[in-house]
C-alpha cells in the first residue's frame, strides 16, 4: 500500500480534488466562489499547451528522417479518427432507438437573436485565420494545427533533421513539457475549484427533464469508453495491449474529465504515451491532431441532441435523417476542438441542419444538455486520443510495435 500511493500519489490527489469539490458543491450552494480556482489551472495550461501544439507538431515533422513517413502517420491518423466516431456515432442511434432519449417536454426559454450558419465561414475559419497573431490562440486550434504542419513541411524541404530551425523546435518543445509538468502540481487544487463551482451551478438540474438524457449519455459514453478502449488497442497493440492501456489510461481520462479540455489533456497523454512506449514521431502528431479532431464522444453527444429535440418537437428520427445525423455529427464535432463546451459551434451545426425554423428554441436546449455532458464526451474524446495511439503505431511501426518494446524494457 505504501508503495502504491508513493507511485501513485499524484493521481490519488487528484481524484481527492475531484470527490471534495463534488462534496462541497453539493452541501455550499455558494461554491461557485471558487470557480477561479479552476479557472486559474486551465488558463496556465492554455497557455502553455498552445506554442506547445505548433513546436510539438512542426518539430515531429521537421525532425523525421522521412518525409513521407510523416504524411503516412496523418493519413492513417484521420482515417482513424473518422471511422472511430463514425462506430461511436452509430451505437448512440442504435441505443437511443431502442431506449428514447426525450420523455417530458422540458422547461425552456426562447433564445434571441441566433446567428444564421454560413456553412462556407464555418469551414474557412476552422481551417485557417486571416491574421497570423490570431493562430497563437486556444480557439484556433485547428488552424494553429494545420500551419504547424506546413511549416513542419517547410522545415523537411529545407533540409529536414540537419537545419537549426528542427533542432531548436526540438528543444523548445522539451522546455515546454517541462513547464507543463509545474503546473501540474496545482491541478488537484484546480480541480477542486473547477468541480465545486460545476456542481453547485448544475446540480439542479439533475432533477429536471434533462436528467434522462444527461444520465443516458454519462452511461452510455462510459460505457462505450471502457469497452471500445481495450477493442482497439488489442487490434493496435495485439496481445497484452489491452492491459498496457489500462495500466495508463486513468491519467489522460480523469484529466480530461476533470478539465473538460482535449487541449489541457495533450500533456498528460504525452506521458503515458512515452511510458507505454508509442514512439515520439507518432505521439506528436496523433495527440495534438487529436485534441480537434478525435471527437468520439462529441460524435455521440450530437446525436443525443439531435434524438432528444426529434423527440420534443414531434419528429420521426428514423433511418433517412439518422444517416444525416451521423454524417453531420462525425464532421462537425471537429468543431468542437479542445475547449470547454467547444463554443456552442456544434451545437448551431446541428440546429441549422434538423430545425431551422425552431432554432431559437433548440438551439438553447441543445447547449444545456451539451453543457452538462461535457466532462464524459471529452473523456471519451481526449483519453480515446492515447488509445489511438496504439492503432497509428500498428500501421507505422508494425503489428508488434509493442511486443517490442516490453522486451526491450524485460531485457
Amino acid at each position: 500500500m505504501k508503495s502504491f500511493f508513493k507511485n501513485n500519489w499524484f493521481l490519488c490527489t487528484m481524484i481527492l480534488g475531484i470527490v471534495a469539490g463534488c462534496v462541497v458543491g453539493f452541501v455550499w450552494p455558494n461554491a461557485t466562489v471558487l470557480e477561479p480556482l479552476g479557472t486559474i489551472f486551465t488558463n496556465l495550461m492554455f497557455c502553455v499547451v498552445v506554442p506547445m501544439v505548433f513546436c510539438s507538431i512542426s518539430s515531429a515533422i521537421a525532425n523525421m528522417t522521412s518525409i513521407k513517413k510523416a504524411g503516412k502517420i496523418m493519413g492513417v491518423t484521420v482515417t482513424t479518427f473518422l471511422i472511430t466516431a463514425a462506430i461511436a456515432a452509430v451505437i448512440m442511434y442504435i441505443i437511443v432507438r431502442i431506449i428514447p432519449v426525450y420523455n417530458v417536454a422540458p422547461a425552456y426559454e426562447e433564445a434571441a437573436d441566433i446567428a444564421k450558419v454560413d456553412i462556407a465561414s464555418l469551414i474557412v475559419n476552422f481551417f485557417t485565420k486571416p491574421d497570423f497573431t490570431e493562430l497563437f490562440s486556444r480557439r484556433a486550434i485547428l488552424p494553429l494545427i494545420i500551419a504547424g504542419i506546413f511549416f513542419g513541411f517547410g522545415v523537411q524541404m529545407a533540409g529536414g533533421p540537419e537545419t537549426m530551425t528542427a533542432k531548436i523546435l526540438a528543444d523548445v518543445n522539451r522546455v515546454l513539457m517541462n513547464v507543463v509538468k509545474i503546473i501540474t502540481y496545482y491541478a488537484p487544487i484546480g480541480f477542486f475549484g473547477f468541480f465545486a463551482s460545476l456542481v453547485a451551478t448544475h446540480g439542479a438540474d439533475f432533477v429536471s427533464n434533462y436528467a434522462r438524457a444527461v444520465i443516458m449519455y454519462y452511461v452510455i459514453s462510459f460505457a462505450y469508453f471502457f469497452l471500445s478502449s481495450p477493442v482497439y488497442a488489442r487490434f493496435g497493440g495485439g496481445k497484452g495491449a489491452a492491459k498496457v492501456m489500462f495500466s495508463h489510461l486513468f491519467r489522460p481520462a480523469a484529466t480530461a474529465f476533470g478539465t473538460c479540455s482535449s487541449v489541457a489533456t495533450i500533456p498528460t497523454n504525452m506521458k503515458v504515451s512515452e511510458e507505454t512506449g508509442i514512439s515520439t514521431e507518432v505521439t506528436e502528431i496523433v495527440l495534438p491532431m487529436g485534441a480537434t479532431m478525435h471527437m468520439d464522444g462529441s460524435a455521440m453527444s450530437a446525436i443525443i441532441k439531435v434524438a432528444f429535440l426529434f423527440g420534443m418537437f414531434g419528429m420521426d428520427f428514423g433511418t433517412g435523417q439518422a444517416i444525416l445525423a451521423i454524417i453531420v455529427a462525425v464532421f462537425s464535432s471537429v468543431a468542437m476542438s479542445g475547449i470547454p463546451g467547444g463554443g456552442g459551434t456544434g451545437e448551431l451545426v446541428l440546429c441549422a441542419m434538423f430545425f431551422p425554423e425552431h432554432m431559437a428554441i433548440a438551439y438553447p436546449i441543445a447547449l444545456a444538455i451539451g453543457e452538462l455532458v461535457d466532462p464524459p464526451a471529452t473523456m471519451v474524446n481526449a483519453g480515446g486520443d492515447y488509445v489511438v495511439s496504439f492503432i497509428v503505431s500498428r500501421y507505422v511501426n508494425g503489428k508488434d510495435w509493442l511486443q517490442k518494446q516490453l522486451k526491450a524494457k524485460t531485457e
